[in-house]
């Protein structure tokens, strides 16, 4: 790995932290801290520390005493526990429950037993997964024998004790020579709980067929610790994607270096050792799968994706099977035959691609091949890929002006959203006269090519001409509900968006007084659609849809459906699909035609808006669906405006289709998301895609596999660019097989395995009642868990509930998918069940884990140094997070939440005013004070508040689609306040067991 590659890599959160986001982040970096000026310290301190005004800090103590409660004299400690005791516990436990936290367990200091050479005969390219061994870890202090659970390391063979150890480097691994990191290990970087290696057990429920016992609530697996110790470790190294055989968490930030198998950004496999068998599959009860996200974003440090371009010829590709080249493919007799590695049918070399080999078998030119060397490659497609001439992205924005988005302020928010999104936040400069009269040069956020249309909605369509010719956009009117079509011509309909800045500028900010007058509650939503469709038909594209009724006029107008009379019975399921046949064939004309939907829905007080009918548009086109129940502004305008920043200023393509291929023994089962397939085995079709976008893809057995070969699989998308090329997106991953299996044990993805059954659970929910998701997803958790039970070569008592290595946390992660709202028992409203149903099907992993199982970090106790920027590494000081249990609620403090969908700002009915004024500003000393409607910190000189702007930007760089902004929780006063009791998942809630039950 080049030394300027290593380099960048360890810089990235230097430079990552260090670009503003608005003013919410201006001090992420230490140069930006307002402090350092003022002679505020930063440094963790036991002196006492000055505020911004040179005065003694107001809290009677230093920074790490915490605030005292509201009403309660204020001492030096506060009502917390000393700072520096409450680091000791990395799971968050606070006070005395950082004493319970030093018996916990999870890796040692174990000798290494020497690697196995890899006698194979290289007839493909190998990737040795074998570690040495280490001895059983588990949690606690039990004595052997007693009922309890255990976390099995048989399987997890390694030098340190973790399943992030690196792995032997295979002669095939020489190929790309990149240095391995240090093994990562929670317990070798958690500071001080204890970690031993010695066998202990705990009390537990017991396990199928066994009586039950008790579970200590402190011993068992704790996510919050797995993804500290993670994420502490990817700050200073890099994921080697050929040397390391397990990705990090999903939730968890990293740069990976790609050495000819993808990133598992791209892609993950629920098994990275993959049985020979299918009856060895079956015995594991594992879920054989992969979770593909083609056009996830880089992160800053990693290599751009390559771009290559073969001409008219197009990318070398398999005549038998038609796999792209890759670098598992291997070449023979001299570099004439081209041997897949899908199907190993040797194919003849073109005489354009011709080029000898070395005595070892390797192309002289391979280094210089990006196909060769690369897991992620792009090609250039011939014509002969074309369904229709590569354009420019064109974007058509459906704005509904009705009665509820005037009165409730939605239109106007949608116009300050499309605003931001074409042209950023930057005030307008007047022409200063220096520039002769020429326009200054506005940054584009979207490509070159790109193209822009208005179109707005009530009873009947207005279609904008935006000409940059024109002074003042001009407006047609299209009553004619029964047959729409588009009374404008593409040159005027569509125009670039900064030629036309000033006639665009001024429709968007003058759209809600200009309809202001009008008085049209029900809106016209299906005629709309298919005019734009039309109008998008010769080229694809993309359309922004707003709407903030239920369509109840026009052809397609909707009714209400859910009356509350088929909730908990086995018809409820009808709720979550549509039977309207003009809605499904609109949306299989938009897939046709290359179009994807994105729709902004605003509920009228919480009321039914028939998601599973309108949101089928956008599923089935590729598109995504931003529900908003009970829009109030201005609370969900910032909220509202960035999520349709987002939504432009992404990746994004159009006119695809996805095939999934794989090795011979193998073959694809089913796929899991939100596409449009016709017949099972044809291509994917999707009218868009985008950066945030996944999907499952599952296998089953043919044939047996040979334990001597790889098990290859190749992503292939094709699609069409913003920027207007037509390119073939190449995916490529290994998996060794084996005929062991404690050694497929050893190599389980847990983020792949758990997104991999929530999205098949999703695709049930409208074949199956929730009771039998539930209680099937229950079963597969003790099916897996049995299984590897039953595969563990070391004896376990009978009573003892035996975890594998890599899927400690599995269990957590299941009962969070029960107690979400598709499954959850008891009434939830069909539409927030219906669009949590296909969120969890296009749901990347990284979404879906925070979405299971958020984070949570304790404000009223931050170390003085945390959330500022590390002065030797340049790293944010990330603080430890909490478990999501009321046990580690403290009273009187303040706590940010975050599940990936929304931030809540949870405060006890006793802060401390002291911390009220730090975050809020003077005067805010009663939480009665505080604006219910605020969705963002004010920027204070305060120390406190710094630190939680910092950490929202932060959080905001390693989320998904959802922006992230503030909502208050105040105990007693606001709504949210069972939110966040129903994001405490470990407890009693949702109409479900708590964690130490559910074990």
């Amino acid at each position: 790995m080049p030394r300027s590659v290593i380099h960048q890599c360890q810089l990235y959160y230097q430079t990552a932290l260090s670009r503003p986001t608005r003013s919410h982040c201006f001090d992420v970096m230490a140069g930006y801290n307002p402090y350092q000026q003022t002679g505020y310290q930063q440094g963790a301190s036991s002196q006492s520390h000055l505020a911004p005004n040179g005065a003694q800090n107001q809290y009677g103590g230093t920074p790490q005493s915490g605030y005292g409660p509201q009403g309660t004299p204020h001492q030096d400690q506060g009502h917390s526990p000393p700072q520096g005791q409450t680091n000791v516990s990395n799971d968050g436990g606070l006070g005395p429950l950082a004493e319970k936290a030093d018996r916990m367990s999870l890796g040692g200091d174990t000798a290494a037993a020497p690697y196995r050479p890899n006698k194979k005969k290289n007839r493909h390219v190998y990737h040795n997964l074998e570690q040495p061994a280490a001895p059983v870890q588990s949690f606690g202090g039990g004595a052997q024998g007693q009922y309890g659970y255990t976390s099995t390391d048989n399987s997890q063979q390694m030098s340190a004790g973790h399943p992030y150890a690196g792995q032997q480097v295979t002669q095939a691994m020489n190929q790309f020579p990149a240095p391995a990191n240090a093994p990562f290990s929670p317990g070798l970087q958690a500071p001080s709980p204890g970690f031993r290696s010695q066998p202990q057990q705990v009390a537990s429920n017991a396990g199928p067929g066994v009586s039950q016992g008790k579970v200590d609530p402190e011993q068992i697996p704790s996510i919050p610790r797995l993804r500290d110790a993670a994420t502490q470790y990817y700050l200073d190294n890099v994921y080697p994607t050929m040397e390391q055989h397990i990705p990090p968490p999903a939730a968890v930030p990293f740069v990976a270096h790609d050495q000819g198998n993808s990133s598992p950004k791209y892609a993950r496999l629920t098994l990275n050792n993959i049985p020979a068998t299918s009856e060895a599959l079956a015995t594991t009860a594992l879920p054989l799968g992969i979770i593909l996200q083609p056009l996830a974003p880089l992160q800053e440090g990693e290599q751009a994706i390559p771009v290559l371009d073969f001409g008219e010829i197009g990318p070398p590709r398999c005549r038998r099977c038609r796999t792209y080249i890759n670098p598992f493919m291997t070449f023979r007799s001299g570099g004439n035959k081209l041997v897949c590695n899908m199907c190993t049918f040797p194919n003849d070399v073109s005489p354009e691609y011709f080029a000898p080999t070395d005595p070892s078998g390797v192309r002289v030119d391979r280094p210089q091949r990006p196909e060769l060397t690369v897991g992620t490659v792009e090609f250039m497609v011939p014509k002969e890929y074309w369904a229709k001439e590569p354009v420019g992205l064109h974007w058509l924005f459906l704005i509904d002006v009705g009665q509820e988005a005037i009165q409730r302020g939605f239109l106007q928010a949608f116009c300050q959203g499309l605003l931001l999104a074409l042209y950023g936040d930057e005030p307008e400069k007047e022409d200063d006269g220096e520039t002769n009269g020429a326009a200054p040069e506005i940054p584009r956020r979207i490509p070159a090519g790109s193209r822009v249309g208005f179109v707005t909605f009530d009873r009947s369509m207005y279609f904008f001409n935006c000409n940059a010719k024109l002074e003042q956009a001009q407006m047609l009117v299209m009553p004619d509900l029964e047959e729409p079509f588009v009374p404008l011509g593409s040159d005027g309909l569509f125009v670039d968006p900064y030629e036309s800045k000033p006639v665009i500028t001024d429709l968007l900010r003058r759209l809600p007084k200009l309809f202001s007058r009008q008085k049209s509650p029900e809106p016209a939503l299906l005629p709309g659609l298919k005019a734009t469709q039309a109008a998008l038909a010769a080229t694809g594209g993309k359309i922004i849809c707003s709407l903030s009724a239920l369509p109840t006029w026009g052809p397609g107008r909707l009714i209400l459906r859910d009356k509350n009379d088929l909730h908990g019975i086995e018809t409820e399921r009808k709720l979550f699909q549509t039977e309207h046949a003009d809605w499904k064939k609109v949306a299989n004309s938009m897939v046709q035609s290359g179009i994807g939907v994105d729709f902004f829905l605003a509920a009228a007080s919480g009321g039914y808006m028939d998601i599973a009918t309108i949101g089928h548009v956008s599923a089935v086109s590729g598109g995504e669906t931003y529900f908003y129940p009970t829009f109030t502004s201005p609370r969900d305008v910032q909220k509202l405006t960035r999520e349709i920043e987002r939504t432009v200023t992404r990746e994004t393509g159009y006119q695809a289709l996805m095939k999934m291929r794989c090795s011979n023994g193998l073959q694809v089962s089913s796929y899991h998301g939100n596409f449009l397939q016709h017949s099972f085995g044809a291509d994917l079709e999707l009218g868009s895609v985008d950066a945030d976008k996944a999907l499952g893809v599952m296998f089953s057995y043919d044939g047996q596999l040979d334990a001597k070969l790889d098990a290859h699989f190749q992503c292939a998308l094709l699609y069409t660019t913003a920027g207007g090329e037509r390119r073939v997106r190449c995916t490529n991953t290994v998996a060794s097989v084996s005929e062991s299996l404690p050694e497929v044990m050893r190599f389980i993805d847990q983020d792949a395995v758990v997104s991999m059954i929530a999205k098949e659970a999703a695709t049930r929910m409208t074949e199956r009642t929730l009771k039998d998701i539930r209680n099937a997803l229950t079963e597969k958790t003790i099916d897996i868990l049995a299984g590897h039970r039953r595969t563990s070569p070391s004896g376990h008592p009978a009573g003892q509930l035996v975890l594998p290595e890599n899927l400690k946390e599995f269990a957590m992660y299941i009962l969070g998918l029960i107690k979400s709202r598709a499954f959850k028992a008891g009434h939830e409203p069909s539409d927030r069940r219906t669009y949590t149903m296909r969120f969890l099907k296009s749901a990347s992993p990284l979404e879906l884990s925070l979405f299971l199982y958020p984070r949570i970090i304790p404000l009223h106790s931050l170390p003085d140094n945390s959330c500022f920027a590390n002065p030797e590494t340049g790293h944010l000081i990330v603080p430890a997070s909490i478990r999501a249990l009321f046990g580690r609620i403290e009273d009187g403090g303040a706590y940010l939440v975050d599940d990936g969908q929304i931030c809540l700002l949870w405060l006890h009915e006793h802060v401390s005013p002291n911390l009220l004024e730090d975050l809020f500003g003077p005067g805010h000393t009663n939480l009665a004070d505080l604006d219910p409607s605020l969705s963002s910190l004010p920027v204070l000189e305060t120390h406190l508040n710094a630190q939680v702007r910092n950490l929202i930007a932060y959080w905001s760089s390693i989320r998904g689609s959802k922006a992230l902004t503030l909502q208050l929780a105040r105990q007693g006063l606001d709504g949210a306040e069972y939110e966040f009791a129903r994001l405490l998942v470990e407890d009693r809630n949702n109409d479900a067991q708590n964690y130490v039950d559910w074990l």
